[in-house]
Protein backbone atom coordinates (compact mmCIF):
# COMPACT_ATOMS: atom_id res chain seq x y z
CA UNK A 1 0.00 0.00 0.00
CA UNK A 2 1.51 3.20 -1.45
CA UNK A 3 0.60 6.61 0.20
CA UNK A 4 -1.37 8.72 -2.42
CA UNK A 5 0.26 11.74 -1.28
CA UNK A 6 2.53 12.89 1.98
CA UNK A 7 2.63 16.22 2.93
CA UNK A 8 0.48 17.67 0.11
CA UNK A 9 -1.45 20.67 1.06
CA UNK A 10 -4.93 19.88 -0.12
CA UNK A 11 -7.68 22.86 -0.35
CA UNK A 12 -9.87 22.01 2.77
CA UNK A 13 -6.64 22.15 4.92
CA UNK A 14 -5.68 25.46 5.90
CA UNK A 15 -1.77 24.65 7.06
CA UNK A 16 0.96 27.42 6.17
CA UNK A 17 3.60 26.84 4.24
CA UNK A 18 5.93 26.89 6.44
CA UNK A 19 4.36 24.32 9.19
CA UNK A 20 6.57 21.51 9.84
CA UNK A 21 4.51 20.70 12.90
CA UNK A 22 3.45 17.11 11.03
CA UNK A 23 3.86 14.60 8.28
CA UNK A 24 0.69 13.57 6.25
CA UNK A 25 0.23 10.23 4.86
CA UNK A 26 -3.03 9.81 2.45
CA UNK A 27 -4.14 6.30 1.34
CA UNK A 28 -6.82 5.17 -1.06
CA UNK A 29 -9.38 2.79 -0.15
CA UNK A 30 -9.56 -0.85 -1.46
CA UNK A 31 -11.81 -1.33 -4.28
CA UNK A 32 -14.40 -2.70 -2.40
CA UNK A 33 -14.70 -0.14 0.00
CA UNK A 34 -14.71 2.66 -2.49
CA UNK A 35 -18.82 3.16 -1.51
CA UNK A 36 -17.62 4.09 1.48
CA UNK A 37 -14.40 5.52 1.95
CA UNK A 38 -12.56 8.47 0.12
CA UNK A 39 -9.50 8.06 1.65
CA UNK A 40 -7.58 7.70 4.56
CA UNK A 41 -5.36 9.84 6.17
CA UNK A 42 -2.51 9.40 8.87
CA UNK A 43 -0.66 12.77 10.27
CA UNK A 44 2.54 11.78 12.49
CA UNK A 45 3.35 15.31 14.81
CA UNK A 46 6.26 15.96 16.86
CA UNK A 47 5.80 19.61 18.80
CA UNK A 48 8.83 21.27 20.45
CA UNK A 49 7.94 21.18 24.14
CA UNK A 50 5.90 23.97 25.56
CA UNK A 51 4.79 24.81 21.95
CA UNK A 52 1.12 23.98 20.00
CA UNK A 53 0.46 23.82 16.39
CA UNK A 54 -3.00 24.96 15.52
CA UNK A 55 -4.66 22.44 12.28
CA UNK A 56 -7.08 24.21 10.85
CA UNK A 57 -9.64 22.62 7.76
CA UNK A 58 -12.77 22.89 5.90
CA UNK A 59 -14.08 20.53 6.11
CA UNK A 60 -16.08 18.46 3.81
CA UNK A 61 -19.68 17.03 3.70
CA UNK A 62 -18.78 13.76 5.11
CA UNK A 63 -18.04 11.79 8.35
CA UNK A 64 -14.79 10.79 10.09
CA UNK A 65 -13.90 7.76 11.84
CA UNK A 66 -10.48 8.84 13.87
CA UNK A 67 -8.43 7.03 16.07
CA UNK A 68 -5.42 8.28 17.93
CA UNK A 69 -4.11 7.07 21.69
CA UNK A 70 -5.73 9.93 23.41
CA UNK A 71 -9.46 8.97 21.45
CA UNK A 72 -11.47 6.94 19.69
CA UNK A 73 -14.06 9.51 17.52
CA UNK A 74 -16.84 9.27 14.93
CA UNK A 75 -17.23 12.93 13.62
CA UNK A 76 -20.20 14.86 11.89
CA UNK A 77 -19.70 17.72 9.93
CA UNK A 78 -17.83 21.03 11.23
CA UNK A 79 -19.71 23.61 9.80
CA UNK A 80 -17.88 26.24 10.49
CA UNK A 81 -13.77 25.90 10.95
CA UNK A 82 -12.73 23.00 12.64
CA UNK A 83 -9.10 23.41 14.64
CA UNK A 84 -7.51 20.26 16.06
CA UNK A 85 -4.36 21.11 18.44
CA UNK A 86 -1.50 18.82 17.97
CA UNK A 87 1.14 19.33 20.60
CA UNK A 88 3.91 16.85 21.71
CA UNK A 89 4.48 13.79 19.55
CA UNK A 90 1.61 12.20 18.73
CA UNK A 91 -0.44 9.96 15.62
CA UNK A 92 -4.09 9.55 14.61
CA UNK A 93 -5.55 7.22 11.71
CA UNK A 94 -8.56 8.43 9.61
CA UNK A 95 -11.43 7.42 7.54
CA UNK A 96 -12.42 10.40 5.56
CA UNK A 97 -16.34 8.76 4.60
CA UNK A 98 -18.55 9.48 1.39
CA UNK A 99 -21.02 11.53 1.82
CA UNK A 100 -23.55 8.25 1.47
CA UNK A 101 -21.44 6.34 4.26
CA UNK A 102 -21.77 8.46 6.95
CA UNK A 103 -25.31 7.22 8.01
CA UNK A 104 -24.97 3.84 6.94
CA UNK A 105 -21.52 3.59 9.67
CA UNK A 106 -22.66 5.32 12.78
CA UNK A 107 -26.17 3.84 12.60
CA UNK A 108 -28.74 7.54 13.23
CA UNK A 109 -29.53 10.60 11.11
CA UNK A 110 -26.29 12.68 10.44
CA UNK A 111 -28.03 16.02 11.55
CA UNK A 112 -27.53 14.33 15.28
CA UNK A 113 -23.97 15.05 14.90
CA UNK A 114 -23.56 18.54 12.60
CA UNK A 115 -20.83 19.74 14.66
CA UNK A 116 -20.47 16.94 17.15
CA UNK A 117 -17.81 13.97 17.54
CA UNK A 118 -19.19 10.49 19.82
CA UNK A 119 -16.73 8.09 21.06
CA UNK A 120 -16.55 5.22 18.65
CA UNK A 121 -17.23 2.46 21.75
CA UNK A 122 -20.16 4.74 22.46
CA UNK A 123 -21.77 4.90 19.12
CA UNK A 124 -20.44 1.49 17.81
CA UNK A 125 -19.93 -0.96 21.12
CA UNK A 126 -17.90 -3.41 20.91
CA UNK A 127 -16.96 -3.14 17.41
CA UNK A 128 -15.63 0.57 17.65
CA UNK A 129 -13.79 -0.93 20.92
CA UNK A 130 -12.42 -3.47 19.19
CA UNK A 131 -11.17 -0.94 16.82
CA UNK A 132 -9.83 1.38 18.62
CA UNK A 133 -7.50 -1.39 20.54
CA UNK A 134 -6.67 -2.96 17.16
CA UNK A 135 -5.52 0.23 16.13
CA UNK A 136 -3.45 1.38 18.48
CA UNK A 137 -1.62 -2.02 18.56
CA UNK A 138 -0.70 -1.37 15.19
CA UNK A 139 0.46 2.28 15.39
CA UNK A 140 2.27 1.88 18.97
CA UNK A 141 5.88 0.76 18.11
CA UNK A 142 6.56 3.19 15.37
CA UNK A 143 3.74 5.45 13.80
CA UNK A 144 5.77 6.02 10.54
CA UNK A 145 6.13 2.45 9.46
CA UNK A 146 4.42 1.06 6.60
CA UNK A 147 3.45 -1.92 8.35
CA UNK A 148 1.70 -0.38 10.48
CA UNK A 149 -0.35 1.93 8.55
CA UNK A 150 -1.27 -0.84 6.46
CA UNK A 151 -2.40 -3.03 9.91
CA UNK A 152 -4.38 0.22 11.32
CA UNK A 153 -6.37 0.83 7.94
CA UNK A 154 -7.17 -2.49 7.16
CA UNK A 155 -8.24 -2.70 11.33
CA UNK A 156 -10.69 0.15 9.65
CA UNK A 157 -11.62 -1.31 6.81
CA UNK A 158 -12.71 -4.31 8.80
CA UNK A 159 -14.95 -1.84 11.03
CA UNK A 160 -16.62 -0.24 8.00
CA UNK A 161 -17.11 -3.86 5.34
CA UNK A 162 -20.49 -4.48 6.72
CA UNK A 163 -22.43 -1.30 6.54
CA UNK A 164 -22.12 -2.09 2.22
CA UNK A 165 -23.80 -2.33 0.32
CA UNK A 166 -24.84 2.01 -0.29
CA UNK A 167 -28.86 1.97 -0.74
CA UNK A 168 -30.38 4.07 -3.21
CA UNK A 169 -30.59 7.27 -1.41
CA UNK A 170 -26.95 6.91 -0.16
CA UNK A 171 -26.32 6.83 -4.34
CA UNK A 172 -28.51 9.57 -4.49
CA UNK A 173 -26.71 11.95 -2.01
CA UNK A 174 -23.13 10.84 -3.16
CA UNK A 175 -24.22 12.53 -6.76
CA UNK A 176 -25.77 15.35 -5.49
CA UNK A 177 -22.57 16.26 -3.46
CA UNK A 178 -20.36 15.50 -6.92
CA UNK A 179 -22.51 17.59 -8.66
CA UNK A 180 -22.01 20.48 -6.30
CA UNK A 181 -18.27 19.93 -6.00
CA UNK A 182 -17.82 19.13 -9.62
CA UNK A 183 -19.91 22.44 -10.87
CA UNK A 184 -18.19 25.51 -10.27
CA UNK A 185 -21.24 27.76 -12.06
CA UNK A 186 -23.77 25.95 -9.63
CA UNK A 187 -24.59 29.02 -7.67
CA UNK A 188 -28.04 28.47 -6.58
CA UNK A 189 -29.75 25.90 -4.91
CA UNK A 190 -32.45 25.83 -8.10
CA UNK A 191 -29.82 24.98 -10.07
CA UNK A 192 -29.39 22.60 -7.91
CA UNK A 193 -32.73 21.02 -8.05
CA UNK A 194 -32.90 21.64 -11.56
CA UNK A 195 -29.92 19.27 -12.48
CA UNK A 196 -31.12 16.29 -10.05
CA UNK A 197 -35.08 16.95 -10.94
CA UNK A 198 -35.86 16.83 -7.32
CA UNK A 199 -37.37 19.83 -5.26
CA UNK A 200 -35.84 22.06 -2.88
CA UNK A 201 -38.22 20.36 -0.03
CA UNK A 202 -36.67 16.96 -1.00
CA UNK A 203 -33.42 18.34 -1.63
CA UNK A 204 -33.45 19.91 1.79
CA UNK A 205 -34.79 17.21 3.83
CA UNK A 206 -32.14 14.77 1.59
CA UNK A 207 -29.19 16.77 2.82
CA UNK A 208 -30.52 17.28 6.27
CA UNK A 209 -30.88 13.62 6.80
CA UNK A 210 -28.15 12.15 5.37
CA UNK A 211 -25.26 14.79 5.75
CA UNK A 212 -26.72 17.12 8.63
CA UNK A 213 -26.51 20.18 6.32
CA UNK A 214 -28.08 22.62 4.11
CA UNK A 215 -27.77 22.71 0.14
CA UNK A 216 -26.71 26.26 0.84
CA UNK A 217 -23.64 24.92 2.99
CA UNK A 218 -22.31 22.78 -0.06
CA UNK A 219 -22.51 25.68 -2.65
CA UNK A 220 -20.59 27.80 0.21
CA UNK A 221 -18.20 24.96 0.95
CA UNK A 222 -17.19 24.29 -2.45
CA UNK A 223 -16.39 27.94 -3.00
CA UNK A 224 -14.27 28.51 0.12
CA UNK A 225 -12.23 25.11 -1.02
CA UNK A 226 -11.66 26.91 -4.51
CA UNK A 227 -11.01 29.93 -2.64
CA UNK A 228 -8.60 28.66 -0.62
CA UNK A 229 -6.43 27.05 -3.30
CA UNK A 230 -6.86 30.37 -5.19
CA UNK A 231 -5.51 32.75 -2.25
CA UNK A 232 -2.56 29.76 -1.62
CA UNK A 233 -1.68 29.94 -5.54
CA UNK A 234 -1.96 33.89 -5.77
CA UNK A 235 -4.07 33.23 -8.82
CA UNK A 236 -5.76 36.70 -10.02
CA UNK A 237 -7.24 39.54 -7.20
CA UNK A 238 -9.38 39.24 -4.54
CA UNK A 239 -12.17 40.74 -6.93
CA UNK A 240 -10.88 38.48 -9.76
CA UNK A 241 -11.46 35.62 -7.28
CA UNK A 242 -14.52 36.90 -6.09
CA UNK A 243 -15.94 36.57 -9.51
CA UNK A 244 -14.17 33.46 -10.87
CA UNK A 245 -15.76 32.06 -7.55
CA UNK A 246 -19.36 33.11 -8.65
CA UNK A 247 -20.30 36.37 -6.22
CA UNK A 248 -22.09 39.46 -7.12
CA UNK A 249 -19.17 41.29 -5.75
CA UNK A 250 -15.39 41.30 -3.61
CA UNK A 251 -17.31 42.76 -0.86
CA UNK A 252 -19.69 39.69 -0.59
CA UNK A 253 -16.78 36.93 -0.99
CA UNK A 254 -14.94 38.50 1.82
CA UNK A 255 -17.78 38.32 4.51
CA UNK A 256 -18.31 34.70 3.37
CA UNK A 257 -14.53 33.59 3.83
CA UNK A 258 -14.23 36.33 7.03
CA UNK A 259 -17.16 34.75 8.63
CA UNK A 260 -16.00 31.09 8.67
CA UNK A 261 -12.19 31.27 8.28
CA UNK A 262 -11.61 34.34 10.95
CA UNK A 263 -8.90 35.82 8.74
CA UNK A 264 -9.87 38.83 5.84
CA UNK A 265 -8.99 36.65 2.77
CA UNK A 266 -6.05 38.83 2.10
CA UNK A 267 -4.49 38.55 4.84
CA UNK A 268 -4.76 34.85 4.51
CA UNK A 269 -3.25 35.09 0.98
CA UNK A 270 -0.09 36.84 2.51
CA UNK A 271 0.00 34.51 4.97
CA UNK A 272 -0.80 31.02 3.46
CA UNK A 273 0.82 32.01 -0.91
CA UNK A 274 3.05 28.70 -1.27
CA UNK A 275 6.68 29.72 -2.46
CA UNK A 276 6.70 30.76 -6.33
Amino acid sequence: MEPDTTDAVERAHLRAPDDRSHTMFRYAPPADLAPLVQRFWIPVWSVPPGQESVQRVLQYPVGLVVVSPAYARFYGVVTGLSETVLAGDGWAVGAMLTPAAGSLVSGVDMSTLTDRHVDLGDLLGDPGRELTDRVRTAMGPDPRDPAAHRSATGAVADLLRPSLPVDAEGELVDRVVELVESSPDLVRVAQLCEATGLSERSVQRLLRRRLGLTPKWLVQRRRLHEAAERLRAGEGSLAGTAAVLGYADQAHFTRDWTAVVGTPPGRFAAQHRRPG
